[in-house]
Parts: C-alpha cells; sequence; structure tokens
C-alpha cells in the first residue's frame, strides 16, 4: 500500500471513530455498539500492521514434522472393548 492509502485508510477509521462516539451517545453500551467498536480496532490493528516496514513472512512447515496418516482402515483390535458414546457398549 502507498503512504496515501494508508494515510486515507487512518482517515476513514478516524471517522468511524467518531460514527461511534455518536452512536455511543444514543445507544449506550448495547451489544450492537460494542461488536462495532471492537470492528474499529481490528481495523486500526490490521492497518498498522499494513503500515509495518517489515512484512510478516508466512511460517514454512518443517516436512520433517508432518505426521503421514494413513487411507486405509485402522485395525479393528484397537477398538476392541471401546464404547460408542451416548450408546452404551459395543457388541455386548
Amino acid at each position: 500500500m502507498s503512504t496515501t492509502e494508508i494515510a486515507e485508510l487512518r482517515r476513514t477509521i478516524g471517522q468511524l471513530r467518531q460514527c461511534l462516539g455518536a452512536l455511543r451517545s444514543r445507544y449506550g453500551d448495547a451489544a450492537a455498539v460494542r461488536r462495532l467498536a471492537n470492528d474499529v480496532e481490528r481495523l486500526d490493528i490490521d492497518a498498522c500492521e499494513l503500515d509495518s516496514p517489515i512484512p510478516a513472512q508466512p511460517k514454512r512447515i518443517d516436512p520433517a514434522q508432518v505426521v503421514k496418516i494413513p487411507d486405509g482402515p485402522y485395525d479393528p483390535s484397537l477398538w476392541h472393548g471401546a464404547d460408542d458414546e451416548g450408546i452404551g457398549g459395543y457388541h455386548r
């Protein structure tokens, strides 16, 4: 984002904060007003992240830590004696 776009974004977030103040005066501490305040705060946090000089790097996955799960069926003896949740005993 260019400096002009960031400045416009910050100006718009400021206008949202002003509108939010008017809504608080009219509706008080209503749940919808609190949610809007949370949304405006999140917009401000995200705008700060966009304006930071160091872009966030995506996290790389270490192939050595990946656990592969086979597609084949599990050994039925793993379930011997287990109960189905909410049904009771399995094959009793």
